[in-house]
C-alpha cells in the first residue's frame, strides 16, 4: 500500500529569518550626468552592483542645484545641494555639513567613497562615527584639477605635495584602499602614503566592447566621418590630455597615409585645438565629433584603424580599455598607467611625451601594415580580456564582506 504525507495546512510555517541584500553607500563628488572617466567608473560600479543583488545607494552633488532622491537604474541616487564652480562652466560642488543623518537612515553595510574631496570626506567622517567600514578608491590626480584652478607652472609642484598630503589624511581613515593598478598604487607610495593599497581594475563590460566584423565605413557614416584610415581619441579636450600632440604628429602621417584623427569628447581646449589645426594645414582632417552619448561608443571605436591616448595623468584610461577590448591597436604616452595597458611592441606603442615625431612615426607604422594592425589588435583584446567588469565586481563585494563579517 502507498504512504502519502499530509501537511496540516492550519500549522504554522517554519520561521525563516529575512536577510536584506547587502547595503552599500557609495560616496563620490561626480556622477552621471557628469562626463569623466570617475563619473563613469562610479556609475558602472553602482549599476554592476546592484544587478549583482546589491541595495546600492549613491550619495553625489546635484546635477541641477536642489537636494533630490532618485532611482535611477535600479541605484537609488541622493544628490546633495550644489553651487556652481565659477572656474569650470560645467562643474558643480555640494556644500554638506555632515552626512550623519543619511547613514544612520540608510544603516549601510560598507561605505564606499571614490575620492577625498568635498562628499569623499564628509562621508568617511560620518562613517567613522557610525562604526561603519569604509573602502577608499582613487581617481585622483593633481594634474587633472591644475588648469580649472588656473594655478601657474611655477606653484604646481607645492600645491600638488598640499593636495596629496590632503589625501594621505583623508584616505588614511579608510579599512581597505583601491586604485586601478599597481602602478597607480605606487604612486600613491612616492607620494608619501604608507597604508597597503589593493590594485583593482576598473574594469569593463566585454560583452559590449568587442572587435566589430562588418566595414569601418559603415560606423565611419555613423559619425559622418570620411570613409579613410581613422586615428581616434576619446576623451575629455583639456590640458593634460596633449590632443596638440596628436594633431601636431598627424602632418608627419600624411606624408605616407590618407588618414584623418577623430575626437570624441568635448573640453576647454576645443577652440584652441581647432585652431592649432587650421594654423598647421590640418583642419580638414581633424574631426570634432564631440560628446557621444555611452550606447554609440561601441560604434565609435568600429570606425578607428587606430587608437591613440598622449594623455599624461591616467590612472588606468577606460578609454584605452574600451579601445582595446575592440580589437584596436594603441599608441600611447610612456606615462603614468598607460604602460600597465600598451605593452609595446605587442599591442601598439608607447611614445615620450611631447615627443611629436616618434608618435606620428609610430601611427604610420600602424597604418602601413594591415598584419601588424591585425597582430596588435588581436594583442589589445587579450590583454583587455584580463579587465572583465565582473571579476572587478566580485572582487568588491569580497571586501565588504570581509569587512562587514
Amino acid at each position: 500500500m502507498a504512504l502519502t504525507a499530509t501537511v496540516d495546512s492550519a500549522a504554522p510555517a517554519p520561521h525563516r529569518l529575512a536577510v536584506r541584500p547587502r547595503r552599500i553607500l557609495i560616496a563620490t563628488d561626480t556622477y552621471l550626468p557628469d562626463v569623466n572617466g570617475a563619473a563613469y567608473f562610479t556609475h558602472r560600479l553602482a549599476t554592476g552592483l546592484a544587478a549583482r543583488g546589491n541595495d546600492v545607494h549613491v550619495v553625489c552633488a546635484s546635477d541641477e542645484g536642489p537636494a533630490r532622491t532618485d532611482v535611477i537604474d535600479d541605484v537609488n541616487v541622493h544628490r546633495l545641494r550644489s553651487a556652481r564652480v565659477l572656474v569650470h562652466p560645467t562643474m558643480r560642488i555640494s556644500v554638506p555639513a555632515r552626512l550623519d543623518r543619511l547613514v544612520s537612515y540608510l544603516s549601510p553595510d560598507v561605505v564606499h567613497t571614490q575620492g577625498h574631496f568635498v562628499v569623499g570626506r564628509a562621508a568617511v567622517a560620518a562613517a567613522r562615527r557610525a562604526g561603519v567600514p569604509v573602502v577608499a578608491t582613487n581617481h585622483f590626480m593633481p594634474d587633472n584639477l591644475f588648469q580649472f584652478v588656473r594655478i601657474p607652472e611655477r606653484l604646481r609642484a607645492r600645491a600638488g605635495q598640499l593636495a596629496w598630503r590632503d589625501f594621505n589624511r583623508v584616505f588614511s581613515r579608510a579599512d581597505h584602499i583601491t586604485t586601478p593598478t599597481r602602478i597607480a598604487a605606487g604612486l600613491l607610495s612616492d607620494k608619501g602614503f604608507t597604508r597597503d593599497v589593493e590594485p583593482v581594475s576598473c574594469g569593463i563590460d566585454l560583452s559590449r566592447f568587442h572587435p566589430h566584423l562588418e566595414p569601418k565605413a559603415w560606423a565611419r557614416k555613423r559619425f559622418d566621418l570620411p570613409d579613410r584610415e581613422t586615428i581616434l581619441f576619446v576623451g575629455r579636450l583639456d590640458e593634460e590630455k596633449r590632443i596638440d600632440e596628436l594633431i601636431r604628429a598627424l602632418p608627419h602621417v600624411l606624408n605616407h597615409r590618407d588618414a584623418q584623427v577623430a575626437l570624441v569628447g568635448n573640453g576647454s581646449r576645443q577652440a584652441e585645438l581647432r585652431h592649432l589645426a587650421d594654423r598647421i594645414g590640418v583642419g580638414e582632417r581633424v574631426h570634432f565629433l564631440g560628446f557621444v552619448p555611452d550606447e554609440a561608443m561601441p560604434q565609435a571605436y568600429a570606425a578607428a584603424d587606430v587608437f591613440a591616448m598622449p594623455g599624461v595623468a591616467e590612472l588606468q584610461s577606460i578609454a584605452t580599455l574600451e579601445a582595446m577590448a575592440s580589437g584596436l591597436p594603441v599608441v600611447a604616452a610612456d606615462a603614468m598607467a598607460l604602460p600597465h595597458l600598451v605593452r609595446s611592441g605587442e599591442n601598439g606603442f608607447l611614445y615620450r611625451p611631447r615627443d611629436v615625431l616618434s608618435l606620428g612615426r609610430h601611427l604610420t607604422t600602424l597604418l602601413t601594415s594591415d598584419g601588424l594592425r591585425t597582430t596588435m589588435g588581436r594583442a589589445s583584446r587579450e590583454i583587455a580580456l584580463g579587465h572583465d567588469d565582473q571579476s572587478s565586481l566580485a572582487r568588491f563585494e569580497e571586501i565588504y564582506e570581509r569587512l562587514s563579517a
